[in-house]
C-alpha cells in the first residue's frame, strides 16, 4: 500500500466535525493487513476502545482465518502489533491489537 493509498483510507477516518479520529492511522494499517491475509476479508471487522491518549484494536474475523491472522507461533499477529504501534506512534498515540473471536 503505499502512502497515497493509505492517505485516502484516513481521509474516511476524518469525523464530520473536523477532528481526526483517534488512531484512525493504526486502525486503517490493521484493517488493510488483516483483510489481505484473510480468506474472508468481508468477515474481517476492526473495533477501536479509546482510553485517553491509547487505542487498543479489536479485530474480529471469521474462525477459518485465527490461525492465519495468529500464524506459527505467533509471528503474523506479532509483525501486525509492531505496525500497528508504528502507526499509533505516527499520531502520537499508543496503540495495541490483539485477534479475538
Amino acid at each position: 500500500m503505499s502512502s497515497e493509498d493509505l492517505d485516502e483510507v484516513i481521509e474516511d477516518e476524518i469525523a464530520p466535525d473536523g477532528n481526526r479520529v483517534l488512531g484512525g492511522r493504526a486502525k486503517a494499517v490493521v484493517e488493510h493487513v488483516t483483510r489481505a491475509i484473510a480468506d474472508e476479508p468481508d468477515a474481517v471487522e476492526v473495533d477501536v476502545v479509546e482510553r485517553r491518549d491509547e487505542v487498543m484494536l479489536l479485530v474480529h474475523a471469521a474462525k477459518s482465518d485465527m490461525g492465519r491472522l495468529i500464524g506459527k507461533r505467533g509471528r503474523v499477529v506479532q509483525a501486525l502489533r509492531q505496525l500497528t504501534r508504528a502507526a499509533g506512534a505516527a499520531e502520537g498515540i499508543k496503540a495495541s491489537v490483539d485477534i479475538v473471536e
